[in-house]
């Protein structure tokens, strides 16, 4: 089996990673306790290993490791309704806090708890047959999520190179914002993510909290509305390594056909079908329907207009017991066709289907959808802007260098940024007859 060893980090990652595990183990028929409840169907069981391991009891326990620098959000998963589900010894928490700062997480806190984690790490990777990579969920305006989740990446990157590192990375918006230094916590966690992560999937919490305003009619949409929407996108995400398909996909192939050049790895997520609760009766599920809606550009989860940029890549991952491929790959020739000016065209068939037998559950059929669009910029710039407006006037740093931080960092990490947007701004820029760097000659 190829393993993945899934890790959340922080509040946030704690409880999107928790509500993630809710879903599958729904999706797998595993009960509260582990213990296997579905009928025996092949599809449940067959894949089982790549997220659980089986125990001597007879019960799948997730292959999870729960860390964070207060022990309130670890606690809370143990006393929730799947507490039962997670073994105990993988669950590592400080004591402090990291008090919203990427510095704390980073170089004081977060590394004197690291090492607790890494052996937990370790422990799980030796107990794979194959591990094929990590999944980290966090967010990068906390501190924990951001400066230690950062730092966690940059030690398996370098204890295991080879293997995938897959991020679920929720970015701050002013909209839902937690606390003042959001800014400079996400633009330090980005220069780290642009150095260890393989595939990034941008969790924007602007446009979820867009999508649940707009699309689900929730009229004060809570962090519980927001999970869900989120645990719905990473099972479709992952869908295609739990489940046998007609179209496989995993985190390498995604990787492979999703980015084309290493800076550029941060992709915007979307889900279909996003339908309020009165209207669900009045619209039909098809393949056609589907497609429109996963193309929206206020279905994406990251507050960006895709209509500004153009997409380098995306892949489509379909689910549903009756689904033609030949009707997908006619839909996706259709989108590309009308809207060829929002493709690259220097990169031909950049778009990946993959299809899965087995729908989410109280569904006939949705879709998931990852695109590497060169407007995500929009959005690396917003968060760019807020961290420039403070960092002027020098605001808060003090609390970021009393940890041992260098404000030369500050500088780097915002350098680093505006390097990754003109990057994108001169890949979209490109057409097939230059090789971008205005010279005029291109190169086979």
């Amino acid at each position: 089996m190829r393993e993945i060893l899934h890790i959340q980090v922080g509040q946030c990652g704690n409880q999107i990673g928790s509500k993630f595990w809710e879903v599958i183990c729904d999706e797998h028929s595993i009960s509260e306790t582990g213990v296997y409840v579905g009928g025996g169907e092949d599809q449940q069981l067959e894949r089982i290993n790549v997220y659980y391991n089986e125990a001597r009891s007879g019960k799948y326990v997730p292959r999870a490791v729960l860390t964070d620098l207060e022990p309130g959000t670890i606690d809370a998963v143990h006393s929730g309704p799947y507490g039962k589900l997670f073994r105990p010894d993988n669950s590592v928490s400080g004591h402090t806090g990291a008090g919203n700062n990427w510095a704390k997480g980073h170089y004081t806190d977060g590394a004197e708890n690291i090492d607790q984690v890494l052996d937990v790490i370790r422990r799980e990777a030796e107990n794979c047959d194959l591990l094929q990579g990590f999944q980290i969920c966090h967010s990068l305006g906390g501190g924990t999520g951001s400066g230690m989740g950062t730092l966690l990446m940059s030690k398996i990157k370098e204890e295991y190179p080879d293997r995938m590192l897959l991020n679920f990375s929720v970015f701050p918006s002013p909209k839902v914002s937690e606390s003042v230094v959001e800014p400079y916590n996400a633009i330090l966690s980005v220069n780290q993510l642009l150095e260890n992560s393989d595939e990034c999937m941008v969790l924007d919490n602007e446009a979820l909290y867009d999508i649940c305003l707009n699309n689900l009619r929730i009229a004060a949409p809570v962090f519980g509305d927001i999970n869900r929407l989120i645990s719905a996108t990473m099972s479709g995400i992952t869908c295609c390594l739990r489940f046998p398909g007609q179209l496989n996909s995993d985190l390498r192939k995604l990787a492979v056909n999703l980015i084309p050049f290493p800076r550029l790895h941060f992709c915007m997520v979307g889900f279909a079908p996003l339908i309020s609760k009165g209207s669900e009766k009045y619209q039909s599920l098809t393949i056609p329907e589907l497609t429109y809606q996963m193309w929206e550009s206020k279905n994406m989860m990251c507050a960006a207009d895709v209509r500004k940029g153009r997409y380098l890549t995306a892949s489509v991952l379909f689910r549903g017991k009756t689904i033609s491929t030949h009707e997908i790959d006619e839909q996706i020739m259709n989108v590309q066709n009308k809207n060829s000016s929002f493709f690259v065209e220097w990169i031909p068939n950049n778009v990946k289907s993959s299809v899965c037998d087995v729908p989410p559950r109280g569904m006939k059929m949705a879709a998931t959808f990852i695109g590497n669009s060169t407007s995500i910029q929009e959005m690396f710039r917003r968060v760019g802007a807020q961290f420039s407006t403070m960092y002027r006037r020098k605001a808060f740093l003090y609390w970021y260098t009393s940890e041992g931080m260098d404000e030369m960092e500050f500088n780097e990490a915002e350098n680093n940024m505006n390097d990754l947007i003109a990057e994108y701004q001169l890949y979209q820029d490109a057409t097939t007859g230059s090789d971008g760097d205005g010279d005029g000659e291109y190169t086979d």
